[in-house]
C-alpha cells in the first residue's frame, strides 16, 4: 500500500430506512386507529350497560368494518395519488418532446437555484438531456419531487393498513373473547398497546419513546372516557 493510499480516508457506508415503500404510514395509522376506535367503541357500549355478548359483537363488528374501511381508504388514496403523479409525468414527457430546449433551460435554472454555477448547471442539464429515457425521470424528481421508479404501492398501503388496524382493534376485545367481563382489563390491554405503538413510532422520529408512548396513551384514554360518558348518559 502506498503512502497516498494510507493517507486516504477509509470508505464510509451507511444505510437509510425505507421511507418511500408506502407501508410505514398506513401501518402506524392503522394500528393506532384500531386501538383507539375499538377501545372507545367498547367503552361506549359498556357504559350503556349492554350484555357481554353485545360487547363482543360490537367489538368484532368494529374490527371488521374499520379494517375494511381503512384498507379501502388507503388503496383509493394511494392509487389516486399515483394516477395524478403519472398524469403529470406524461405532461412532462410531452413538453420535453415538444420544446426540448426550453425544458433543458428549465432544468439548468433549477440547478442554478440550488447553488450550482450557471455554466456548470447548463452543461449538466445538456448531458442529462441526451438520454430521452432518463431525462423525463430527472425532470420528475426535480420538478415534481417524486421518484417515478419508486411510487408507493396502493396494495401495500391497503394490506398494511388492514393488518395493522385488525391487530390494534383486536386488543381491547380480546379479554372479552377469552371470558373476561371487565372493561378495566380491556382498556388496560389497549393502553399497553397504545403506549407500545407510540414507543415503536419513536424509532422513526426524533421523539423519545416515553413522550411518544405517553402521547398515544393519553389521546386514546381521552377518547375512551368520552365515549363511556356518552354511553352512560344515553343508556341501552
Amino acid at each position: 500500500m502506498t503512502a497516498e493510499q494510507k493517507s486516504m480516508p477509509g470508505e464510509h457506508h451507511h444505510q437509510h430506512r425505507d421511507v418511500t415503500g408506502g407501508w410505514i404510514r398506513p401501518a402506524v395509522f392503522g394500528v393506532t386507529d384500531g386501538l383507539v376506535s375499538n377501545a372507545a367503541l367498547i367503552a361506549g357500549v359498556v357504559g350503556a350497560q349492554v350484555s357481554t355478548h353485545n360487547v363482543i359483537l360490537t367489538g368484532l363488528a368494529g374490527l371488521a368494518a374499520g379494517a375494511f374501511s381503512m384498507a379501502t381508504g388507503e388503496y383509493v388514496s394511494v392509487a389516486s395519488q399515483a394516477e395524478v403523479t403519472r398524469a403529470e409525468i406524461e405532461i412532462e414527457k410531452r413538453e420535453i418532446e415538444r420544446v426540448p430546449q426550453a425544458e433543458e433551460a428549465e432544468l439548468a435554472a433549477i440547478y442554478v437555484g440550488r447553488g450550482i454555477e450557471p455554466a456548470l448547471a447548463k452543461e449538466v442539464a445538456r448531458q442529462l438531456s441526451k438520454d430521452p429515457e432518463q431525462v423525463w425521470r430527472v425532470h420528475a424528481r426535480e420538478e415534481l419531487g417524486v421518484d417515478p421508479d419508486d411510487l408507493p404501492s396502493p396494495w401495500t398501503a391497503a394490506f398494511s393498513s388492514f393488518l395493522a388496524f385488525s391487530i390494534g382493534a383486536l386488543l381491547p376485545v380480546l379479554p372479552y373473547l377469552l371470558g373476561a367481563t371487565s372493561l378495566t382489563l380491556a382498556l388496560g390491554l389497549a393502553g399497553v398497546g397504545l403506549f407500545t405503538a407510540g414507543a415503536v413510532v419513536s424509532r422513526f422520529t426524533t421523539r423519545s419513546w416515553v413522550y411518544a408512548g405517553s402521547r398515544q396513551l393519553l389521546l386514546g384514554a381521552a377518547a375512551a372516557v368520552l365515549t363511556y360518558a356518552i354511553g352512560s348518559a344515553i343508556g341501552s
